[in-house]
């Protein structure tokens, strides 16, 4: 496969063009005013030293070793290989919660805003380990398919808000179903499941979606971010609260007890998230209790560069032109020996 890694630079060989255009041009105007100064043949005959050709073939390598150098700027390459590297990691989906009560001001700056932090941190923490992302309120979706790409992970992190997904409600057992089927075929590889949740599982079920996941051999990590005595659920845009049919303020508060029992039954552990950085540490000290896998990944090696090529031309092409004298060289005239 061909490519340019700088293709822009390409446009200035429109330039070259002009100076074609121009060079024609001026040859014209030579022709015009030789014929205002006399007979052109006998013109001709004056200007006995001077080359019609070597000028023109001097213009030309010059223009072709410019041609040549911009090429070599718009760096030229070719070909790609994929690699099959093995690494030592885990494999790990994070299920993230997005329903509107992760807005919950509880913990700063609000509770969807902590855990996409705490999530930032844990990837940038990551070697040679593969992560997906998973988001969830009445419904789940994968947002990021597993990989060991951790730039992609951040930035498909960024864009995570709870208007990702109309359907409301928190729905764990659902995110627990899904990223059970996310992870890689590979075998003897450790699997670890983490959920970001307030803990206001409207849809039940979770405790054997749980299970099910360490029956598979998947460790079900909880982590509880939130007040347990609750806190009002901002409208977005608005100074507004939500409110019941009864016009009473909405309070969210974090289930514990809901998000210790799914850790439980996931052979995992709970992680309470409050405003310290007491959740990073715990959490990345469960990370490291998981035994390390040797785990495949598709490398893609870089394209290999040509431009070297193209700027040897170049200066072949110059160094041809300099050899090149434009008028007649006499002395290299070998046929006034043969004039009879």
């Amino acid at each position: 496969m061909f490519r340019f890694e700088n293709p822009h630079y390409l446009y200035l060989l429109f330039v070259l063009a002009i100076l074609v255009v121009l060079h024609y041009l001026s040859i014209y105007r030579q022709k015009q005013n030789i014929k205002k100064i006399g007979d052109p043949d006998l013109v001709k005959q004056l200007l006995i030293d001077v080359s019609k050709v070597r000028p023109e073939i001097k213009f030309w390598l010059v223009l072709c070793a410019l041609a040549s150098f911009i090429i070599a700027l718009a760096r030229p390459q070719y070909g790609t290989r994929v690699e099959t590297a093995e690494r030592q990691g885990i494999e790990c989906i994070i299920a993230l919660d997005v329903s509107n009560s992760m807005l919950a001001e509880d913990v700063k700056p609000n509770r969807l805003s902590k855990a996409k932090m705490l999530i930032s941190s844990m990837v940038d923490n990551m070697k040679d380990d593969k992560v997906g992302l998973i988001v969830f309120a009445g419904q789940a979706f994968t947002q990021l398919p597993i990989t060991s790409d951790y730039v992609s992970a951040k930035m498909f992190l960024e864009t995570i808000d709870p208007s990702m997904i109309s359907v409301q409600g928190t729905d764990v057992a659902e995110a627990l179903k899904l990223a059970s089927k996310s992870f890689t075929q590979q075998e003897n590889v450790s699997r670890a499941i983490f959920v970001i949740t307030d803990g206001e599982d409207n849809e039940g079920m979770a405790v054997e979606a749980a299970k099910d996941a360490a029956s598979m051999g998947m460790n079900v990590y909880m982590l509880g971010v939130g007040n347990p005595n609750g806190a009002p659920i901002p409208i977005p845009d608005t100074d507004r609260y939500i409110i019941d049919d009864e016009g009473n303020t909405v309070m969210s508060k974090l289930n514990e007890e809901m998000c210790k029992e799914i850790a439980k039954a996931g052979n995992g552990s709970y992680i309470y998230v409050d405003n310290s950085s007491s959740a990073h540490d715990k959490l990345q000290a469960q990370i490291d209790k998981l035994s390390k896998s040797t785990l495949e990944s598709h490398v893609y090696s870089e394209f290999d560069e040509q431009y070297q090529g193209f700027i040897i031309l170049g200066l072949l092409l110059l160094l041809f032109d300099i050899l090149i004298i434009e008028r007649v060289n006499h002395l290299l005239n070998f046929s006034r020996f043969f004039k009879k």
